[in-house]
């Protein structure tokens, strides 16, 4: 016998529960992310996940979705993005050839018509139906309204798209509805648990910061890294994930370009595992560095620091 799926909000019960579920999938979630989650849903308000790249805001986002069995629907914002790629456009291709059938078919359609208006009315009808259900392509914004028992929606890299696309999700992001001129308001049965996630390229305006729950993710501390590392990495010895985690928390002291983020930490532990490590050690570190490490000025920061370091991790 099938197991009845649980509703989301059943599983949104609590801060704890929401920890306890994003740790069933693989992601290890602060009480200030399980608390951001708890509020937007019980506020309907979408949350804003800023931080440096490699953080984890995405994979919140996929985390949840696969927690809550709910489907994901992803927007990646882009320099450009406008309303037809991700809300919705008309079938063209249908359309014109909607146009060719009632060319043919124009004869007989019109033959029973006793006038000139007559004959206008009738094709205004046909003309109606160009622009119907039947002609209409959703894109995600859309897709994501449309689901009956909710969704998580991401919004990817909101901060890549132009200001009048910001402008143009208000509607959406505050009444959950978007309105199509020849269909009229479509409104969300059930409001997506909405994600945007911002790597702070250009500053978001105002109007959205309203409507949106402010989640700041930061580099994880050397703690909450090891259990990071440890649930991404199965497998992984105590003592390795504890010297390679040492090693990234003391690169991030350094005056680098870009520091090195969780995600980078979790390449370099999977690596380290493929090559058999027990333990750090100098040539490995600087051999496998360009995991961690991704301009050459970075490189020539730390290149003299490598054996400290690496002795200095050595001893966890």
């Amino acid at each position: 016998m099938t197991a009845q799926r649980q509703p989301a909000a059943a599983k949104i019960s609590s801060i704890d529960a929401i920890v306890e579920g994003l740790d069933s999938v693989g992601y290890i979630a602060s009480p200030r992310i399980a608390t951001s989650i708890f509020v937007a849903h019980n506020l309907t308000k979408p949350i804003l996940v800023e931080g440096s790249a490699g953080v984890g805001k995405t994979e919140l986002a996929l985390a949840t979705a696969q927690w809550l069995d709910l489907p994901l629907i992803r927007l990646q914002c882009y320099e450009g993005l406008d309303e037809s790629k991700a809300l919705y456009e008309w079938k063209y291709g249908k359309q014109l050839l909607y146009t060719q059938i009632l060319k043919d078919k124009l004869g007989a359609t019109l033959a029973d018509t006793p006038g000139l208006e007559e004959a206008m009315t009738k094709l205004h009808g046909f003309a109606d139906q160009f622009y119907s259900e039947d002609f209409l392509e959703p894109r995600p914004l859309l897709k994501a309204l449309r689901q009956p028992h909710g969704a998580v929606l991401l919004i990817d890299e909101i901060d890549k798209s132009d200001e009048e696309f910001e402008a143009f999700l208000l509607e959406i992001l505050s009444a959950y509805q978007v309105s199509i001129p020849e269909i009229g308001t479509i409104k969300a049965t059930v409001p997506p648990l909405v994600f945007l996630t911002s790597n702070n390229m250009r500053e978001m305006g105002d109007a959205l910061k309203r409507r949106c729950l402010h989640l700041f993710i930061p580099l994880p501390e050397e703690k909450l890294e090891r259990r990071i590392v440890a649930t991404r990495v199965p497998g992984i010895e105590e003592r390795l994930n504890r010297q390679l985690v040492a090693f990234v928390q003391m690169l991030r002291q350094e005056d680098l370009k870009k520091l090195p983020s969780i995600s980078e930490t979790i390449d370099w532990a999977r690596v380290l595992m493929l090559l058999h490590a027990e333990s750090l050690d100098v040539k490995m570190v600087r051999n496998t560095l360009n995991l961690l490490l991704k301009y050459e000025q970075d490189f020539d920061v730390v290149a003299r620091e490598i054996p400290q370091m690496t002795n200095k991790a050595s001893r966890y």
